[in-house]
């Protein structure tokens, strides 16, 4: 099993003790079982810590609020997680959290 950076798992730790109004509630809605699939939050994916992840469908929901003010470095991000596998659907942090829920459950249950 890889050896796990402690450092990125220290930040993901204070991101989960300290999530946005938004995050908070879209967590609140993914860990009920709402969706019918399993949601980590802060999750460690290779060097990266998304803000949601649900590994059986390979899927990251990010959470954009101010500290994402640099759209190349989130594609390259983006970019290198898909690599890995992975899709990542982005949503603006100021968002109503009732058309992102809508919209990932269209997401998840091939709605799109």
């Amino acid at each position: 099993m890889p050896r796990r950076d402690r450092r990125l798992l220290r930040f993901a730790r204070e991101m989960r003790r300290d999530p946005t109004p938004s995050e908070e509630r879209i967590w609140r809605e993914l860990r009920a079982g709402r969706f019918g699939v399993k949601f980590r939050r802060q999750e460690e994916i290779g060097p990266f810590i998304a803000d949601f992840a649900c590994r059986s469908l390979r899927l990251i929901v990010e959470f954009d609020g101010e500290s994402h003010d640099d759209e190349r470095k989130d594609q390259r991000r983006d970019d290198a997680l898909a690599a890995l596998g992975w899709k990542v659907i982005r949503y603006d942090d100021s968002e109503v959290v009732e058309a992102v829920l809508e919209d990932l459950w269209r997401h998840i249950h091939g709605d799109e």
